[in-house]
């Protein structure tokens, strides 16, 4: 997270030196503030409705309330908004800004795929994204590299200074090819440190981290057969997701350990 912040201010000060004004070593963060705020305070929102996802009674979804009220209450934490998303990708996540605003969403096909003591384990998970306020976490991260990637397209448009000879120009006109791949491969490493946390939180919740394991085999799989589109409106919430929907990618380049090492943790836990 400081890295990112850091390559945000660097970039502020590179402008400030190609143009002359030292307002860009004000605004950079002003705008990295302002985006994180905006996700971070909507982020419940933002994701329920990307996903299409319809807001659920007790009376619709029994089985996902008891476990839901089970668990919040051995937190001590209220109860949140429970949400079904029409796909048969299977898949969950957990969003919203604190425990008092959180929003849990499973889709129609995770729902079918896994059986109560799976579900459980998987949405001690997700209940402990929220509790560990990963969220904030992610937001950050994500604002941060969006307004990064802003900023270096910006760039490649408009040149980097008044003098395009001029060693800053140059500098600046580099750091734009290189600073948002910089920050998006930050980005899904805080989000791989952060589902690791939550598998391990979510275990200790359920006591269960066998359960967990073995919903994310069935995941694995699960995913592969059906994957969600690359559908750019997808993208801000697929990190939250308990598995990467648009199935396997690259560890460098994605937003979530690889299941392997994940389940091999839980089994570690379990004494195996």
């Amino acid at each position: 997270m400081g890295g990112l912040w850091g390559l945000l201010l660097l970039i502020g000060w590179l402008l400030a030196q190609g143009t002359g004004s030292g307002v860009w070593l004000l605004l950079m963060p002003a705008i990295g503030v302002a985006q994180t705020a905006y996700t971070y305070w909507n982020s419940d929102r933002l994701a329920v409705r990307s996903m299409g996802a319809i807001e659920v009674s007790e009376a619709q979804q029994p089985v996902m309330y008891a476990v839901v009220r089970e668990l919040s209450a051995a937190a001590g934490q209220p109860m949140p908004r429970l949400y079904v998303a029409p796909t048969m990708s299977p898949n969950a996540f957990a969003t919203g800004r604190n425990p008092q605003h959180a929003a849990v969403c499973c889709t129609q096909g995770i729902l079918q795929l896994l059986n109560r003591r799976e579900l459980r384990g998987v949405l001690g998970h997700e209940l402990s994204h929220v509790y560990n306020r990963d969220i904030l976490t992610g937001s950050v991260a994500a604002g941060i590299a969006g307004v990064i990637s802003s900023i270096a397209t910006g760039i490649m448009w408009f040149g980097g200074g008044r003098d395009r000879r001029d060693g800053n120009a140059l500098v600046l006109l580099l750091l734009a090819l290189l600073a948002p791949l910089a920050a998006s491969l930050t980005q899904f490493a805080v989000s791989r440190t952060r589902e690791y946390d939550a598998d391990h939180d979510g275990a200790v919740l359920t006591n269960d981290p066998l359960a967990l394991a073995s919903a994310l085999r069935k995941l694995e799989t699960g995913v592969a057969e059906a994957p969600m589109p690359q559908d750019p409106r997808l993208e801000p919430v697929s990190a939250m997701m308990i598995a990467n929907p648009f199935g396997r990618v690259k560890s460098l380049f994605a937003t979530h350990p690889p299941m392997a090492q994940r389940i091999a943790r839980l089994e570690q836990m379990a004494g195996y």
